[in-house]
């Protein structure tokens, strides 16, 4: 099994934990990763683009000149595509761009980028963060204790009740709070370090269940 370092807020090393290998010692697939994240992305498309056939604009009703006998091409209608104000052929149209992936694919996806955020270096777990009240200031010396700069995704077991923890972080530049059960792979693979509490970590191998809550800034939309 695989094993981490697990951290206090203040930079030193307060234990060792074993992490799970069908989570964090899965096989790494690309081709899988890159399908569910073009999922998520597809799903958040409105899909309201439209343009105008030439049955949908207006004009036409006669020809615009002769058939014959005029020295210039034949035409049916100013409607049709070729002329200006025409319509458009085979223009977008609104539609659906959902694309369907399973949750074995889903749960496939997010192991792989959790493997490799750990093969990587760039995955590290920290002691259950708590704070009294929302203070920016003591978020931002928690990030330079750790040494954290960059894209900082920070995954918590669930929201908190007052909201100081994702409050304090929230206003950093770079630093993006996510929630053991709606982390997304983007979440992760976007990321330069991945900081994950302990109770988050239990949260995402299944070995304990937290309360139902819902995210407002949760995982990718897949």
């Amino acid at each position: 099994m695989p094993k981490v370092d697990v951290v206090s807020v203040a930079g030193k090393k307060v234990g060792t934990r074993e992490l799970a290998a069908e989570v964090f010692e899965a096989k790494v697939s690309v081709p899988l990763m890159h399908q569910v994240v073009l999922a998520g992305f597809a799903s958040i498309r409105r899909g309201t683009h439209s343009t105008k056939t030439r049955g949908e604009v207006s004009g036409g009703g006669r020809k615009p000149w002769r058939q014959k006998g005029t020295g210039r091409a034949r035409q049916g209608s100013n409607r049709s595509p070729q002329w200006a104000g025409g319509g458009v052929a085979h223009g977008p149209r609104p539609r659906d761009h959902e694309m369907r992936v399973n949750k074995k694919m889903r749960r496939g996806a997010l192991r792989s980028a959790l493997t490799d955020a750990l093969t990587s270096g760039k995955l590290s777990v920290v002691q259950d963060l708590a704070f009294d009240a929302p203070k920016t200031k003591t978020a931002a010396e928690v990030l330079d204790t750790l040494e954290l700069d960059g894209k900082v995704l920070l995954v918590l077991p669930s929201p908190s009740d007052s909201g100081a923890v994702e409050k304090s972080f929230r206003n950093i530049r770079g630093v993006r709070v996510a929630y053991a059960r709606s982390l997304g792979v983007y979440e992760v693979i976007a990321a330069d370090h991945l900081v994950i509490t302990e109770s988050a970590v239990d949260v995402v191998e299944g070995s304990r269940t937290e309360p139902e809550k819902t995210a407002e800034a949760g995982g990718e939309a897949e």
